[in-house]
């Protein structure tokens, strides 16, 4: 796709001006990071890196990403459900990841108690009898990422990436970044252009899904606790979300794991309390990778789940959320087992799947190794990670793969058909470098909402985008990570 921002690309000094000019809007929208030399404090921030003009998405192809998240939350939640499904699925890769088991303990343990056990003394015989009242209101927010595969006719298709189950971010600095885009567009005398940026403020509807949890927790005084890392440069983007539910008398506390191991306990009724106020609703934006755990975050991960608390995500939907899951339900009737009786979603789903291999020890995992090395520019070598970063591709991916080859280590993998979107050109923006016109790529991420209260889903819907460019040196990583800036859909 030609972007109509060509010209304007190969004028530096006009650039150059025009960097100036939306850096600055970017820090008065709060489009901010904390820097990497003092992440734990906000008295120095800088602009969150993005892209100096928005890049052309495909209307159609937007429009089918907001059309299958519901369907996405709908699976997400039945997969949470499926207790056989999910044991039956990762029992080859708990056996060599051990992040994955140390998570599957935790979802057995929590299982065998009935989620949380509720002690009660009946009035009438004085006696103490148990009873299983499990967890009973569930929040899901995810992110379902996208890029555009070009067909063999030229034309893009969309491809998910991935699903991002825990601490999905950049909701905040989405809902701030429009406004950067349009004002650049306007200062160009282009306001019919700067019209058709979308609006968009996922953190309002992230904030929605928590709300709604917190409601039906049913105790008006209870409050959320955002599990936080110590270091947290992105910590703007949660106080977008955080300020959403002080709006509507919602009080969100931020703790860190090791907080939890000292000041968190469970009541008898299973009642989650820290520093002595009870929780409704605990929002994990910790949690996701191996490095963040010691002994005590994992017993202090424990505590939360046996707690009566909603968990976004609960260690179920974490699971929901691996890699190995996506490639599993890729299996010919996987869709119709986990969703009976919804053909339209089940197409809509698989439309958007791109090919996915399991590795498992056995002649299918075989076949797929053999076809990645004689072919590794059509593949993407993928462990049970979330993050950036850690993604496998070319020479890197053909080495690990013979060194797998014949160890049972290789089911902690899975492998993708490589997706290969059309380049395009923009202007990259960051912090201490100057503005570099680049061939890009982009990745799109429609943010889910869903909260079912027992068997009921009382909310399912898409609350807002994400787009996310690199440069296409970059293999792998998002803006986190480093790689990626932040952008906006230009649809065409």
């Amino acid at each position: 796709m030609a972007t109509n921002w060509g010209s304007l690309l190969q004028d530096k000094q006009q650039l150059e001006e025009l960097a100036r000019q939306a850096v600055d809007r970017a820090l008065a929208e709060g489009v901010l990071l904390r820097t990497s030399q003092e992440p734990t404090s906000s008295e120095v921030v800088s602009y969150a890196p993005f892209t100096l003009f928005p890049s052309l998405v495909p209307s159609a192809l937007l429009e089918q990403a907001y059309a299958v998240q519901m369907d996405f939350n709908l699976l997400v939640d039945a997969v949470s459900q499926n207790a056989a499904f999910l044991e039956q699925t990762l029992s080859s890769t708990i056996k060599q990841d051990d992040f994955t088991a140390r998570l599957f303990d935790i979802h057995k343990q929590v299982l065998k108690e009935g989620i949380a056990q509720v002690l009660r003394v009946s009035p009438w015989a004085g006696t103490v009898s148990l009873q299983f009242s499990p967890q009973t209101v569930f929040l899901g927010l995810n992110r379902s990422d996208y890029m555009f595969q070009r067909s063999a006719d030229g034309s893009p298709a969309l491809k998910q990436i991935e699903i991002n189950t825990i601490s999905a971010s950049f909701g905040g600095l989405a809902s701030r970044t429009p406004a950067v885009h349009r004002h650049v567009l306007s200062v160009l005398s282009k306001t019919k252009e700067a019209g058709k940026i979308l609006s968009n403020n996922p953190s309002k509807g992230l904030a929605l899904g928590i709300a709604k949890a917190w409601e039906l927790y049913g105790s008006p005084n209870a409050l959320v606790l955002l599990i936080a890392q110590e270091k947290e440069r992105n910590i703007f983007d949660q106080r977008a979300i955080e300020n959403e539910l002080l709006a509507r008398n919602i009080h969100v506390i931020r703790r860190t794991f090791e907080d939890i191991s000292e000041k968190g306990s469970l009541d008898q009724d299973r009642r989650l309390f820290v520093d002595g106020q009870e929780i409704a609703v605990v929002y994990f934006r910790d949690g996701y990778m191996p490095r963040q755990y010691s002994l005590q975050n994992w017993e202090a991960r424990l505590l939360l789940e046996r707690s009566h608390a909603a968990k976004c995500p609960d260690i179920a939907t974490q699971l929901a959320g691996t890699k190995k899951v996506q490639q599993e339900l890729s299996r010919p009737g996987m869709l119709e087992m986990l969703l009976p009786g919804q053909p339209e979603a089940v197409a809509r789903l698989r439309a958007t799947f791109a090919g996915l291999y399991s590795l498992d020890v056995g002649e299918e995992g075989d076949q797929a190794i053999a076809e990645a090395l004689a072919a590794p520019s059509r593949f993407v070598l993928k462990p049970q990670r979330e993050g950036g970063g850690n993604n496998l591709y070319g020479e890197e991916m053909v080495q690990a793969l013979k060194q797998l080859k014949d160890s049972e280590e290789r089911a902690s993998y899975i492998l993708m058909e490589k997706i290969e979107p059309e380049p395009f050109e923009n202007c990259l923006l960051r912090p201490g470098s100057p503005a570099r016109v680049v061939q890009c790529i982009s990745e799109l991420g429609i943010f889910g909402v869903y909260v079912r209260q027992e068997k009921t889903l009382v909310m399912n819907k898409h609350v807002g985008h994400l787009l996310r460019t690199k440069a296409i040196e970059h293999a792998d990583g998002g803006v986190a990570a480093g790689v990626a800036v932040l952008d906006n859909p230009y649809p065409v």
